[in-house]
């Protein structure tokens, strides 16, 4: 299968969304059973758009919607309206368009940039109702660890009383740099860490992607114990491939997810897998079954 990046996706939603008012070949799925899942509770459920971009999102809010969801990650301002006919929240805002995963707060010389769009995004989250406005660090461009702490510290205390007063938490993403996103700056939980405590601020935590995490440094359980103060959101997918959560990959997500609700977690659980199928119907059966896995 190609590897198609967040930002590829992301690109390919925007021309979909172009078209999303034309009949598509998921229509029929959305038909054929009106039997709604029924769900433990423990977990709140999302799903990203991006890994089913082929899908117009009035449909996806449809089929999450049978599958008992009510949230959906990494979307922008112009799709809430779509999300909030159906029912259904954003549970990690995203300004397309603007943010890079690799020109963030650990480079001094976007801050300018940054600042302002953040400046303009947070009112935005906070007016539609949401609370979580996702960041990154950007790539190290030969940084070492201290460097990029302190430059993330002065870019981010610019914006962060704003958020405060908003009451939406910026969410930094915890990536891998070994495989997906060479040079990425915060790839470790550790370093995540101390860039919260030295903000000092319940407004600014951690987006915990456990594929990216495993890649990286493993150890997954022990960190969210150990860590989940700081911790705001979490990502799925397997590992290795970034595919489904099923025999084929390394991870058991029913004691993932059990060490998730052991930490009194209230927030949501975003699956971000590629799904591996290729008709429609393959992919949405993927979604439901790791939802089912994930639903301790």
């Amino acid at each position: 299968m190609k590897k198609t990046s967040r930002r590829e996706a992301i690109k390919t939603i925007a021309v979909t969304a172009a078209i999303a008012g034309t009949p598509s070949g998921w229509a029929p799925l959305l038909t054929d059973n009106n039997t709604k899942m029924t769900l433990k509770g423990n977990i709140n459920h999302s799903v990203c758009q991006w890994t089913f971009g082929g899908m117009p999102l009035e449909e996806l809010c449809i089929s999450v919607k049978k599958m008992g969801l009510t949230a959906i990650d990494l979307l922008g301002p112009k799709d809430w309206p779509v999300i909030q006919k159906h029912g259904i929240t954003c549970s990690m805002c995203y300004i397309p368009g603007k943010v890079s995963l690799t020109d963030g707060f650990a480079g001094s010389t976007f801050h300018a940039s940054l600042i302002r769009d953040y400046e303009e995004g947070i009112p935005l989250v906070a007016k539609a109702g949401y609370k979580n406005l996702i960041c990154f660090s950007g790539n190290r461009r030969g940084m070492d660890d201290e460097t990029g702490l302190k430059n993330c510290v002065e870019g981010l205390k610019k914006i962060l009383p704003l958020a405060e007063k908003n009451n939406v938490t910026l969410v930094m993403e915890l990536l891998n740099s070994k495989v997906d996103h060479h040079d990425y700056m915060c790839d470790h939980t550790a370093w995540g860490v101390e860039l919260c405590k030295r903000l000092g601020s319940d407004h600014f935590k951690l987006l915990y992607d456990i594929y990216h995490m495993q890649v990286d440094e493993g150890n997954v359980i022990a960190n969210i114990r150990q860590h989940h103060p700081y911790i705001a959101h979490y990502h799925t997918a397997g590992v290795p491939g970034r595919h489904e959560l099923n025999e084929q990959q390394e991870l058991y997500y029913p004691a993932i997810m059990n060490a998730i609700v052991a930490t009194g977690f209230k927030g949501h659980v975003a699956q971000e897998f590629i799904p591996t199928g290729k008709k429609p119907e393959d992919k949405l059966k993927a979604l439901e079954d790791a939802i089912k896995v994930c639903d301790v």
